[in-house]
């Protein structure tokens, strides 16, 4: 069945108002003081696809961590990462802005490099920073990769507390053969540094335990914040390549190494879970679990699957953005299978609001308020999502119809092709992105158009911080 389609004067009107503007709306009304603010955690997954976990249908990798949170809280379907590739990515979780507005994506280089001399500028607000203003303590614990040098640091950008290696576990790569390096890692090829705020404290990173101490420290700083309201971003290294796993994680799954890396995820997820539980703090602590990008698929076995969803990390499919996301809170979220649309950008606002913490109104924000949808007092704000491949916007959603205007391969030499005919795909039938439409409804081709027309007249040049 078509939605029914609506002018484009109100839809743009809409998208303007409730959009591109919806944290003006919010840094302006009345804050209402509440009794005890929330904490929040976000463990982000790196390069883990939408079909990795047992809920969303893995049939071989078990889960039960992820699957009781999902079972406790809500499972979102249609949940969306900022970027195919990781810098962008998180630099929009972290700031509730399109990477493309804070210069942190780059047709040249999609990510930062242990050469790179850039960052996310200091002009941007980020969680952290925000909730630091109304009293939280605020940790990283994990990867970082939005810049490794002074004044780009997690410590520069609201967090009391860093530890973590600060780009992707494959680089500081030993001079051999790339693809045997990441199929058969060792500990050594791999000269990437361990932070513990602005001091290396190991190199190489012994990442066989990388999984198992980021759990640590996370745990332990739980513990040691249980008095005041806190924000952890908990964000591991895995399961990008080379993939490792600690001891007790080998051979464990029946979906070989890949599934390994994965379970011993779950089995973080789970002591987080308990220290909430063991503090007394698990019914007020809103815990969300979710991934950069899609699926890593030019490693192959190494590099998981974005389930039935089409492509990968590094595109605008389906699979390349579309990621698993749970959301739990015992008692305030209200449990269900979520099918509205969300994405990481949205976590700011949200937070903000929940926090009772204000954002500045001279910034364009991308992100909504979804705390209606968590604790089930009505449906998610955001109707639009944009498929940005690097500083480009390939593709567009509105509701339940996306629109490719440009298409490229995630990975390798393949130029873009600007498409002179769209395709069109109805998201809710046909979320593998197999049956294209456009010729039935141009109309709706032409309506997703006037919302990219709109969106690209509200970009402004900034410095680009991949190519410094």
């Amino acid at each position: 069945m078509i939605e029914p389609k609506k002018s484009y004067i109100s839809n743009t009107k809409y998208f303007a108002l409730t959009g591109l503007l919806s944290m003006s709306f919010v840094a302006k009304q009345k804050v209402v003081a509440s009794e005890k603010t929330p904490n929040f955690i976000v463990i982000f997954a790196d390069d883990m696809g939408y079909g990795d976990v047992g809920i969303y249908g893995h049939p071989t990798i078990k889960t039960p961590n992820l699957d009781r949170m999902a079972v406790e809280g809500q499972k979102w379907t249609s949940f969306y990462s900022a970027a195919p590739v990781s810098t962008p990515s998180r630099a929009g979780l972290l700031t509730g802005r399109l990477p493309i507005r804070s210069g942190m994506c780059s047709e040249k280089r999609r990510v930062l490099f242990p050469n790179s001399k850039g960052g996310l500028p200091q002009t941007e607000l980020t969680i952290a920073s925000a909730l630091k203003t109304v009293g939280y303590a605020t940790a990283c614990v994990g990867k970082w990769h939005l810049g490794h040098l002074p004044g780009h640091r997690p410590n520069d950008h609201g967090f009391d507390y860093y530890y973590g290696i600060p780009y992707s576990n494959d680089m500081d790569k030993i001079d051999m053969d790339y693809q045997e390096a990441l199929f058969n890692p060792k500990i050594e090829y791999f000269n990437v540094p361990l932070m513990r705020n602005t001091e290396i404290i190991e190199r190489p990173a012994k990442q066989n335990t990388i999984s198992q101490r980021y759990t640590e420290e996370a745990v332990k700083f739980i513990t040691e914040n249980k008095e005041k309201p806190f924000f952890l971003y908990l964000a591991h290294s895995m399961p990008h390549v080379p993939l490792f796993r600690s001891q007790e994680f080998e051979n464990r799954s029946l979906a070989g190494i890949y599934g390994d890396v994965i379970e011993e995820l779950d089995w973080s997820v789970g002591q987080v879970l308990d220290a909430l539980k063991n503090n007394g703090l698990d019914d007020n602590t809103i815990v969300i679990f979710t991934s950069d990008n899609g699926p890593w698929l030019t490693f192959k076995q190494h590099g998981g699957s974005a389930g039935l969803l089409k492509g990968g990390k590094g595109g605008t499919w389906e699979g390349g953005m579309r990621e698993p996301a749970i959301f739990w809170c015992p008692g305030k979220i209200k449990p269900m299978v979520v099918t509205d649309i969300g994405a990481t950008l949205d976590l700011l606002p949200t937070f903000c609001k929940l926090a009772n913490a204000n954002l500045p109104s001279n910034k364009v924000y991308d992100g909504y308020d979804i705390s209606p949808v968590l604790f089930g007092t009505g449906t998610s704000p955001r109707n639009v999502m944009l498929f940005y491949r690097d500083t480009e916007v390939f593709a567009v959603r509105k509701g339940g119809f996306k629109v490719h205007f440009v298409t490229q391969s995630e990975y390798g030499n393949e130029s873009k092709k600007i498409l002179e005919q769209p395709l069109l795909f109805n998201l809710n039938h046909d979320p593998a992105e197999k049956y294209d439409i456009a010729e039935k409804h141009p109309e709706i081709v032409a309506e997703l158009k006037q919302i990219l027309t709109y969106h690209n007249g509200t970009i402004t040049s900034v410095e680009n911080q991949l190519e410094k």
